[in-house]
């Protein structure tokens, strides 16, 4: 391991764009359908592996959906959770903030508590043995209906204290933000915050309506904003953080080659942007392996890592104190 490497992994650093059922290894997902009794479609751990060769989004939401089918019990959450902060831990995650799918488990017919309360115990779990605070964001999947987002937000009631934001997922083209402005607006009077995925494969226009529709406060991928002058400019002038997922956007094909990506370009201009792993089972790399293998193929500096890492204490939705105090250990770190 080189000095650049060492300091990629010792870089404190939050993770704002992870989605929990997208860090379910194949290792897991064949002991967890043993433990469950789940029949799933591979025969062996090098067969999922083979699988994860997707052209786009949808081919690879399809695998996705199977392979979280293995996740039956309060227990598998958990153990799903503290997988993820195992790997997280190694590679300098101070904090997290995890998306999660209630739809994708609720509509197999697996209670909200069963989901929730797997996930928050394996995050309590965590924080004691890791010192990794964390954080939920309830997804909704924008491939069903607005009225099926309002039944999981209903569903989420008794445990919207433990529920930092809401966010949008799923198949982007086809389903703009607009379809679900009065759920996200419900959520708002709620007290929640607001994320959403937009210009990932949608246009610039997605993003356009999740800052006026929905009213983000944090951009979710926000890519192909690029595409507009006047919208950089706007998220320019609100401070919006996007995060960011570089080997996801390669494994997805939103860039062919990582050299083509405009992380730094985003940086340059002044945006931003944060470094994370999306799905990292599938995509082939958790948050440190994202931070090295966009700094290699665009150059990027220690200056620039250190400023992504800062982009992602100041665009959580931790306290401002805490917010503060992060970004001082992460300055402490640069400076030494």
């Amino acid at each position: 391991m080189t000095d650049f490497d060492t300091f990629i992994e010792g870089l404190p650093k939050a993770e704002l764009h992870l989605h929990i059922e997208g860090s379910l290894e194949p290792e897991l997902m064949f002991e967890l359908a043993r433990r469950n009794a789940v029949a799933i479609p591979f025969a062996s751990v090098e067969e999922v592996r083979a699988a994860y060769a997707f052209s786009n989004l949808q081919d690879f939401l399809d695998i996705y959906y199977a392979g979280a089918d293995v996740l039956r019990t309060r227990a598998d959450f958990h153990d799903l959770a503290m997988a993820y902060f195992t790997r997280a831990a190694r590679d300098g995650v101070v904090h997290a903030e995890l998306m999660f799918d209630p739809q994708t488990h609720t509509d197999r017919g697996m209670p909200f508590a069963e989901v929730i309360e797997g996930l928050l115990s394996g995050m309590r779990a965590a924080e004691a043995q890791f010192g990794i605070t964390s954080s939920l964001i309830l997804s909704f999947l924008r491939h069903l209906s607005e009225e099926a987002a309002f039944a999981t937000l209903e569903m989420a009631e008794p445990w919207l204290d433990r529920i930092a934001a809401v966010g949008l997922d799923s198949s982007e083209v086809g389903h703009p933000p607009s379809k679900f402005a009065r759920v996200f607006a419900a959520a708002r009077e709620k007290g929640l915050r607001i994320t959403a995925h937009a210009g990932e494969e949608g246009p610039p226009e997605y993003v356009q309506e999740a800052l006026d529709l929905l009213k983000v406060e944090r951009l979710d991928h926000g890519n192909r904003a690029l595409e507009d002058e006047a919208l950089v400019a706007r998220l320019l002038s609100e401070g919006m953080t996007l995060t960011v997922c570089p080997l996801s956007n390669l494994k997805l094909c939103v860039v062919e080659d990582l050299a083509d990506h405009p992380l730094d370009r985003m940086l340059a201009l002044g945006l931003r942007a944060t470094v994370n792993s999306d799905d990292p089972a599938y995509f082939g790399g958790y948050v440190a392996d994202n931070y090295r293998a966009i700094a290699k193929a665009r150059g990027l500096s220690r200056e620039d890592l250190v400023t992504l890492a800062r982009n992602s204490f100041t665009g959580s939705f931790l306290p401002r104190e805490t917010v503060a105090r992060h970004v001082a250990r992460l300055e402490a770190y640069a400076a030494g």
